[in-house]
C-alpha cells in the first residue's frame, strides 16, 4: 500500500498542476566529459521513471534564460550561463502537453546535489535522481522512460547538432 501511495501522490500532483493545458518548458543541456547531466522524476509516465535534461516551465513575465536558470539551480545545485537554443520539442503525454525549449548551458558555480520542485509538496516531490549519464546508459532505458530527444540521437554529439522543431 505505502508504495501505490508514493507512486500516486506525485503523479496526482503533476495533473493537477500541469494537466489539461500547454505549458512553456526550458530545457539545459549540460554535457561534461563524455556524459550529459540527466534528472529522474516520478509521476510523469506509468512506470514511475522519467529520465530528461533538467529544466521545467516559465513564469508569467519570466524570459527563458531567467527560468533556465532559475531550474537549473532549484533542481541541480548548479548556477549557469545559457548558450544557444537549438531546438523545440513538443511533449505530448496527455493529459500533459508542453513545448519545451533547448539550450546549451555552461556551469559557472555551485555543486551538484539533489534539488526539489519547489511548486511540489514534500511528500509529492518528483526529482528523484540527478547525475551525469553517459549516451549508453541513457540509451539502455527503455525509450518511454527517458526523453524523446533520444529517439533523434544515436550518440552524445548527435543531441548537440538537433535543430529546429523535433517531429
Amino acid at each position: 500500500m505505502t508504495h501505490v501511495v508514493e507512486i500516486d501522490k506525485p503523479r496526482e500532483e503533476v495533473l493537477k498542476l500541469y494537466g489539461n493545458r500547454l505549458r512553456i518548458r526550458v530545457c539545459g543541456l549540460y554535457c561534461e566529459g563524455n556524459r550529459l547531466l540527466m534528472v529522474r522524476h516520478r509521476g510523469i509516465n506509468a512506470s514511475g521513471t522519467f529520465w530528461c535534461p533538467p529544466g521545467g516551465g516559465a513564469q508569467f513575465n519570466e524570459t527563458a534564460p531567467d527560468a533556465l536558470t532559475r531550474e537549473f539551480l532549484e533542481e541541480t545545485g548548479l548556477e549557469i550561463e545559457i548558450g544557444d537554443m537549438l531546438f523545440v520539442n513538443e511533449f505530448r503525454q496527455p493529459p500533459l502537453h508542453a513545448m519545451e525549449l533547448f539550450f546549451t548551458v555552461r556551469v559557472k558555480g555551485g555543486s551538484l546535489r539533489l534539488g526539489i520542485d519547489p511548486e511540489m509538496s514534500l511528500a509529492g516531490q518528483i526529482i528523484q535522481e540527478v547525475r551525469l549519464m553517459t549516451f549508453e546508459e541513457i540509451k539502455g532505458y527503455p525509450p518511454d522512460e527517458v526523453h524523446a530527444l533520444f529517439q533523434h540521437c544515436n550518440s552524445l554529439d548527435d543531441i548537440f547538432r538537433l535543430r529546429g522543431y523535433l517531429r
